[in-house]
C-alpha cells in the first residue's frame, strides 16, 4: 500500500481522536456543570437528554473514525514498519466507549443505569436531586472518557512524531 494512503489514515485518526477528546473534556468540565444553574429540574432534565442523546451519537461516530483509520494504517503497513501505538491507540479509542460504560457500570451496578432510565420516563414531574445525580454521573463518566482518549491522543501523537523522525 502506498505511504501516502497510510499517511492519510493516520492523519484523519489523530484528528479525530483529538475532536473527540475535545468533546469528552468540554462536557465533562464546561458544560455538564453549567447544566447545574438552570432554574427549574424539568428544564435541566430535558437538557441532559438532548445533550446524551447529541453527544453519544456524535462521539460514536469520531470513536468509529478514528478506531477504523487507526486501525487501517495498522494493517496496511509493510510489517516492518507496522508500529504498535497505532494498535494500541485504535484499541484504546474503541474503548473509551463501550468500555468506559461496562466499567463504570461494574463499579455502580445497575441501578445507574435504572435511575437515568426514570429519570427519562418522567413527565413534569421530575425531582431536582434526580438530575443533578444525572448529571453528576454522567459528568464522570465523560471525565473518564476524555481521561482514555486523551491517553490515546498523547499516544497518537507521540508515535506519529516518533514516524516523522
Amino acid at each position: 500500500m502506498s505511504a501516502g494512503t497510510i499517511a492519510v489514515c493516520k492523519f484523519v485518526g489523530t484528528i479525530s481522536l483529538g475532536l473527540l477528546t475535545g468533546v469528552s473534556a468540554t462536557l465533562s468540565t464546561l458544560t455538564l456543570p453549567s447544566l447545574l444553574t438552570l432554574s427549574t429540574a424539568v428544564t435541566a432534565r430535558s437538557t441532559v437528554t438532548y445533550l446524551r442523546t447529541r453527544t453519544s451519537i456524535r462521539t460514536s461516530y469520531l470513536r468509529h473514525i478514528t478506531t477504523f483509520s487507526l486501525f487501517s494504517a495498522y494493517l496496511l503497513s509493510p510489517r516492518r514498519f507496522r508500529h504498535p501505538y497505532l494498535l494500541y491507540t485504535s484499541i484504546l479509542t474503541f474503548l473509551s466507549g463501550p468500555g468506559v460504560d461496562f466499567a463504570i457500570q461494574l463499579k455502580e451496578g445497575s441501578d445507574a443505569s435504572r435511575e437515568a432510565l426514570d429519570l427519562e420516563a418522567q413527565g413534569d414531574d421530575v425531582n431536582g436531586e434526580m438530575v443533578r445525580k444525572n448529571v453528576e454521573r454522567m459528568q464522570y463518566t465523560e471525565n473518564v472518557r476524555s481521561i482514555v482518549a486523551g491517553l490515546a491522543f498523547t499516544m497518537a501523537t507521540v508515535g506519529l512524531w516518533g514516524d516523522g523522525a
